[in-house]
């Protein structure tokens, strides 16, 4: 353990190191509190994940951590000047201050309230501002820094690494009850909507009454929980970490997440017709219980071997004439 220790210290210097052993702490601190809604909320049960798949990122990312760490304190390692500097300084500011504000704010309220969504919420925004605040405050300093972008600072570039690590934990605290119930109530209608209009084209009557669908076999009313909700949290989940582990490029991150939620809605839209299609032939109760699950379960399958699918896509590299032609370029030299 001592050994371990040493060489851990010599490859990481020791401000940066406290950082991220106080950064683990608030995240135990996170895991506690999330931990409540994972147990109660089958739409958050992915949480569980959170903290494995964390731990993953960071380990798999140590090596380019460590490569980060040692260009930050190199010589002509580059620093924000003129404005972007102000911008560096104002943005870590702001992340110690509204983070240590949103922390204790979240602690008060879930010590006299106990567990609550807006407490929960406020300890996570809170720990997310002081997570990039510790990292880029205890980022080695260089001897000779050169001035650069915002973007292109090493200390920023070396922080970066750990946006999914520390993001993550967004996905898997519950949304304020307002959000989320307006979310679900505007995706649920959407739903119904669309399947309703569906079996008119088909030729097959369906009347709706709000959230109701009035089939010729009985009636089958869509709960909340089949507005998609729970897949949308579970896929961007997903997608998350799909994008953060086999994708380099931010541009290619961010449209796997957005590609993951509309996963989401279309094979919960297909569940939906489905599940419809077999009541309006085998009556309402045909779909309660296994059949309800297993479909329900399908979307979240369906989605993750649909971006698994994506991924290949990202790594294409349009040829250029030169690829295509190796021999033309060496000839005309």
């Amino acid at each position: 353990m001592k050994a371990f220790w040493q060489k851990l210290t010599q490859a990481v210097p020791s401000a940066f190191l406290a950082a991220l052993l106080l950064g683990a702490a608030f995240c135990l601190f996170v895991t506690w509190d999330q931990s409540h809604w994972w147990s109660k909320k089958e739409d958050y049960s992915f949480g569980w994940l959170v903290p494995l798949f964390v731990i993953y990122v960071v380990h798999e990312r140590w090596p380019a951590i460590k490569a980060g760490l040692v260009s930050c304190a190199a010589a002509g390692s580059p620093r924000a000047g003129g404005l972007h500097l102000w911008a560096y300084r104002l943005g870590v500011t702001g992340f110690l201050l509204f983070g240590a504000l949103f922390f204790l704010l979240g602690a008060f309220y879930r010590a006299g309230a106990g567990p609550s969504y807006p407490g929960t919420l406020a300890i996570t925004m809170g720990t997310v501002g002081l997570l990039f605040g510790l990292l880029l405050t205890n980022a080695p300093e260089s001897p000779s820094p050169v001035k650069s972008s915002l973007p292109g600072d090493a200390r920023v570039q070396l922080v970066a690494l750990f946006i999914f690590p520390v993001m993550i934990w967004f996905v898997s605290a519950p949304m304020v009850s307002v959000i989320e119930n307006q979310l679900s109530l505007f995706l649920l209608h959407k739903v119904v909507s669309v399947v309703s209009f569906v079996f008119d084209m088909l030729g097959m009557p369906v009347e709706q009454e709000g959230n109701v669908l009035v089939l010729p076999t009985g009636r089958v009313g869509v709960a909340e929980a089949c507005s998609g909700i729970r897949s949308l949290t579970a896929c961007l989940f997903a997608g998350s970490f799909l994008a953060a582990v086999f994708l380099d490029r931010l541009w290619k991150k961010i449209t796997l997440v957005a590609l993951s939620m509309l996963f989401a809605f279309f094979t919960n839209l297909i569940r939906s017709l489905f599940l419809t299609a077999y009541a309006y032939n085998y009556g309402p109760e045909a779909i309660e219980g296994t059949v309800h699950d297993a479909a329900g379960y399908a979307v979240l399958g369906l989605t993750v071997i649909g971006l698994l699918c994506l991924l290949p896509l990202f790594s294409l590299k349009l040829a250029t004439d030169s690829d295509l032609y190796p021999d033309t370029e060496s000839s005309e030299s």
